[in-house]
């Protein structure tokens, strides 16, 4: 009885999660500056998400809030790159002990956590790869809405080597 449940169990797995979600993902490569948590980005790439679908023209600006805290502020635009607005409030944590490249943010007034983890970044901290630790899901994110060439290709390398191979690439406004 005890191996039918556990066949049972991992065909349920088997057949509704993810092979990427099995992996989990990479552990940060190099510490991350404090002033990651401050600013903004704009979103380059990422995994396909339901929490995303058509969202265009993405940003993520974090402001700095006590020691390891920071409030962040996601807009997200309908349709199009100047499509109507979808913005989202929320704050954060980073995991000490972690060379601050890895965070925590809460949604729904705390009920919800969500760890984040900065696999790598550019040395001059003008782009960076996040994902979460389950390995399924990941985003560049670039300090400019449109990457030069060479550092794009060479962070969606990156990303790739990562073991993340299915990327959208939302639309940006026209510099």
């Amino acid at each position: 009885m005890r191996r039918l449940t556990i066949l049972i169990a991992a065909t349920l797995l088997a057949t509704q999660t993810p092979v990427a979600a099995w992996a989990a993902a990479q552990q940060p490569s190099k510490p991350v500056a404090a002033s990651f948590y401050t600013g903004k980005w704009y979103e380059i790439a990422r995994t396909p998400n339901s929490g995303q679908r058509d969202c265009q023209a993405p940003t993520t600006e974090f402001t700095g809030k006590g020691a390891n805290g920071f409030s962040v502020h996601q807009v997200c635009r309908k349709g199009s790159a100047s499509g109507a607005e979808k913005v989202f409030d929320t704050t954060g944590q980073i995991v000490s002990g972690t060379q601050n490249a890895k965070f925590k943010m809460s949604f729904l007034g705390g009920l919800k956590k969500q760890e984040y983890w900065v696999l790598d970044r550019a040395d001059d901290q003008s782009w960076a790869i996040m994902a979460t630790p389950g390995g399924n899901f990941v985003w560049l994110l670039s300090r400019k809405p449109v990457m030069d060439a060479a550092a794009k290709a060479a962070a969606l390398a990156r990303v790739k080597a990562l073991g993340y191979a299915k990327l959208e690439y939302p639309q940006q406004p026209p510099a």
